[in-house]
């Protein structure tokens, strides 16, 4: 079980290590409005979401299964209280490497994230006001009752003609 675990981390480190670079990707694709490279880029997520989700559900499992097969273990119990249970000084080193290693490619992923978040925002501002230039609305310097802003349009076209 001790290996299964190891196992199980380290490929959670190395999907989330895979899932900065797409990350990395995906921000060139925003900043260049690449939508086909977007989308692929969206797809390989969704890929990597679902392999992140069974791998934690496998770790979740082994944590019980151990917890349960150790006396002083119990699902209150922490990551790194598991891991000095170990029965080796080799595997206890190796899961507490591996743990460090994932904590810190989460928290990287997550910063991606978030930038690109921030990008993909700025994008879709930039389309709605060059869609509203287009359309000629414009939104005046007060706001109605319900706290939001007043958009007018413009008649641009006459379509009856």
């Amino acid at each position: 079980m001790w290996q299964d675990l190891i196992d199980t981390l380290d490929k959670l480190g190395e999907i989330y290590d895979d899932l900065a670079k797409l990350g990395e990707k995906k921000r060139s694709a925003l900043i260049n409005v690449d939508m086909k490279k977007l989308s692929d880029i969206l797809d390989e997520e969704q890929n990597f979401a679902t392999k992140i989700q069974t791998l934690e559900q496998k770790r979740i499992e082994l944590f019980n299964d151990l917890s349960k097969s150790n006396i002083n273990l119990s699902e209150s119990t922490t990551a790194k209280d598991l891991y000095r249970s170990a029965p080796s000084l080799v595997a206890k080193e190796n899961l507490v490497r591996l743990h460090k290693r994932l904590v810190k490619n989460v928290q990287r992923t997550l910063k991606i994230r978030e930038d690109n978040q921030i990008l993909a925002q700025c994008a879709l501002d930039n389309a709605q006001m060059n869609l509203n230039k287009l359309g000629g609305a414009t939104v005046e310097p007060t706001y109605s009752g319900k706290g939001a802003g007043v958009v007018t349009h413009q008649k641009n076209f006459d379509f009856m003609a």
